[in-house]
């Protein structure tokens, strides 16, 4: 795997780690009874985003070294899964 490749791949597992992140154990304005004028009810009433980058980065890292780990040991190739790597 080149190094180009890992870097895509890590920002790839990042950014769906963090979409999966952010709704968790989230609380809206309207559910806390404390609606900033101006914005909808539906708004975090505390998005803790810091502290979200953070879990998304530590997740998103061992998942990524997880999957760096199975490509680079070819512990699961296509070879392995039935696919036909010859150019035809």
């Amino acid at each position: 795997m080149s190094i180009s490749a890992a870097i895509v791949l890590y920002a790839i597992i990042w950014f769906m780690t963090l979409f999966v992140i952010l709704p968790l154990r989230l609380k809206s304005q309207e559910e806390e009874g404390d609606v900033v004028p101006g914005t909808p009810s539906s708004a975090p009433a505390n998005p803790q985003i810091k502290r979200r980058m953070i879990i998304t980065t530590i997740v998103a890292t061992l998942v990524w070294a997880a999957i760096c780990w199975v490509i680079i040991s070819e512990v699961l190739s296509l070879e392995n899964l039935g696919f036909d790597t010859r150019y035809q």
